[in-house]
């Protein structure tokens, strides 16, 4: 009997330890593409994934070459759900009606949620002044598949100013021949602060940020600051121009329907923890800023339903997308 009872209680023991191992189920895999290890974005997708950690899924933080190559995997690489880009590149992708895949792509990118205000850097040279003085000058805009390449084409275009060279590198490459004097400036579009602009720019190098008051270039994007002291080696506000920076995913209707919209509730119902953990540009995001002409993927929109109406806002122009518009079609 009594070998009987140790046999009963042995696999009562088992039976337990199956039941209560079998249920912790693994982490649900989910990917977002960013952008450079040093930018904003970057440290965006940080932050989310540290974030989702709580809610059992695990966010792999992929870096990229910017906004133009992030529409893309989202719409098309395999296991990345959600990806940061700035409306503006987003705008023009959905204005080309002539080009089927990006028809496509257009119709299949969903918006998850408005971020926060992009500043245009533009930091050249102590012997600038203005965005004019760009004029016959060699400039970096980005790599072909950066929103900061785009952004950059499209202020040339509106404004007038013609460089004698542009020039189509990564941000590091950039700053190094800038140090260097091998070019006159160089446009990154990231929120401040930027750290590789707090981390290698100092005094010594003399470099300062171009101010960027151009009157046509401000019919089409907004005006803000970066403020005196974002970074040691400026000290004085800067007058430039804004971008917004948007979280997309694709417009899935399976399984990563659901997961996209538990990590979109997460960040909605933890932004204070984001803003108290995160980048300082958390502070700036309003996840309920209304950009008309996305429409925000449903999935969110479900995980959102008991949210009282009154906290959403409705919508309003969203003065990027009808610029963009209006340049296309001239």
């Amino acid at each position: 009997m009594k070998r009987i009872c140790t046999i009963i209680l042995l696999n009562l023991i088992v039976f337990l330890f199956i039941t209560t191992t079998s249920y912790a189920a693994p982490p649900v895999p989910m990917g977002i593409v960013t952008g450079s290890t040093k930018g904003t974005y970057y440290q965006f997708g940080l932050n989310i994934a540290e974030l989702v950690k709580t809610k059992n899924m695990q966010l792999k933080v992929a870096p990229s070459r910017g906004s133009v190559e992030n529409i893309y995997a989202v719409f098309k690489r395999p296991r990345t759900q959600l990806g940061i880009v700035q409306a503006d590149v987003l705008a023009f992708v959905s204005r080309i009606g002539t080009d089927p895949v990006l028809q496509q792509i257009a119709q299949k990118i969903k918006l998850v949620f408005p971020l926060y205000n992009e500043e245009i850097h533009l930091i050249g040279n102590s012997t600038l002044t203005e965005f004019a003085d760009l004029t016959g000058k060699r400039i970096a805009i980005g790599t072909e598949g950066s929103g900061t390449y785009l952004t950059a084409r499209l202020l040339f275009e509106i404004s007038g100013v013609t460089p004698g060279k542009t020039i189509t590198i990564g941000t590091h490459e950039a700053l190094t021949q800038l140090k260097a004097g091998q070019i006159d400036a160089m446009f990154y579009v990231a929120g401040y602060p930027v750290k590789l602009f707090s981390d290698e720019i100092s005094d010594s190098d003399n470099l300062i940020l171009v101010p960027i008051r151009n009157e046509a270039i401000g019919e089409f994007y907004p005006e803000t600051d970066i403020p005196a002291g974002t970074y040691s080696w400026q000290q004085q506000a800067v007058s430039t121009k804004a971008v917004k920076a948007v979280l997309v995913s694709y417009n899935f209707r399976n399984k990563n329907c659901a997961n996209v919209g538990r990590i979109g509730r997460s960040i909605y119902d933890n932004l204070d923890w984001l803003q108290e953990n995160g980048h300082p540009k958390w502070n700036a995001v309003d996840l309920n800023f209304p950009l008309k002409g996305w429409e925000q993927y449903d999935c969110v929109r479900k995980q959102l339903a008991d949210i009282p109406a009154a906290a959403r806002r409705t919508e309003e122009l969203n003065p990027v997308l009808e610029a963009i518009k209006d340049v296309l079609q001239n």
